[in-house]
């Protein structure tokens, strides 16, 4: 089965091609008795590419919190600080640790973890329509699918009014093309020959990472508001290798 770049629940009615997450969540459940190259490669290859654009344009999860944040509310434009860190300890903690530590006595395979008590992607767009389409098995729900919708709701109510909150502090998959987001050969260009420093582009940054100094910070979801936003056009987006012209400090 063929992977998505973005969050992708293979639980979902339509869904055609499966999770990255949820793919590297059953490899690392049964790494004590092969090993797989396929998941760990297409995550570095996509991350080496594109960087965070993948959560900017491509994962269905981004796109819904970009739509509930043009309802129109006050916005609150924070940094996040500390709890951006959160998604990497879910990474480290629930896709990787815990479904080697704790496996099936019969199967010897582990729990997808992550999936089964986080991923709200997983309980918006495949448990909830099964459960609407299925009476079978609405008769079956329990205290561990009201948490998950329960979780689910906190994050859609949320994003809101704070531009995607579950990519910047949940997301493991998120993590992953954070850690590459620097590297990536799809990363935002700053010609410093054309930068007056107005800040105009800090101010255009809904998650205030200030892109006159670190344009390719790993929180950057390559959105081109401040591309947009810069009057002198120092700000580009551009693939390939950096040239000395840009700065990313």
């Amino acid at each position: 089965m063929l992977c998505s770049p973005g969050l992708n629940c293979y639980s979902c009615p339509a869904a055609a091609v499966s999770c990255p997450i949820g793919a590297a969540q059953m490899f690392f459940a049964g790494v004590r008795h092969n090993v797989s190259l396929y998941v760990t490669g297409f995550l570095l290859t996509v991350g080496v590419l594109f960087g965070r654009f993948i959560c900017g344009f491509v994962c269905p999860m981004g796109l819904l919190q970009d739509l509930t944040y043009r309802i129109k509310t006050p916005k609150l434009k924070l940094r996040l600080r500390f709890l951006k860190y959160v998604k990497y300890v879910i990474l480290a903690v629930f896709v990787i640790i815990l479904p080697i530590v704790f496996t099936n006595e019969w199967t010897l395979q582990g729990d997808p973890w992550f999936c089964k008590y986080i991923c709200p992607s997983g309980t918006i767009f495949g448990a909830i329509p099964l459960m609407a389409a299925n009476e079978f098995l609405r008769d079956m729900i329990g205290g561990l699918f009201i948490w998950k919708v329960a979780l689910a709701g906190v994050i859609v109510v949320t994003s809101v009014f704070v531009l995607r909150i579950f990519c910047r502090i949940l997301c493991p998959l998120g993590a992953i093309y954070a850690v590459l987001n620097k590297v990536a050969l799809l990363h935002m260009r700053l010609d410093k020959s054309k930068c007056n420093s107005c800040k105009i582009c800090n101010e255009a940054c809904h998650i205030k990472i200030e892109p006159e100094k670190k344009p390719n910070d790993p929180e950057c979801f390559r959105c081109g508001k401040c591309v947009n936003a810069c009057p002198g056009k120092a700000l580009s987006y551009k693939f390939g290798g950096q040239s000395p012209k840009e700065s990313d400090v």
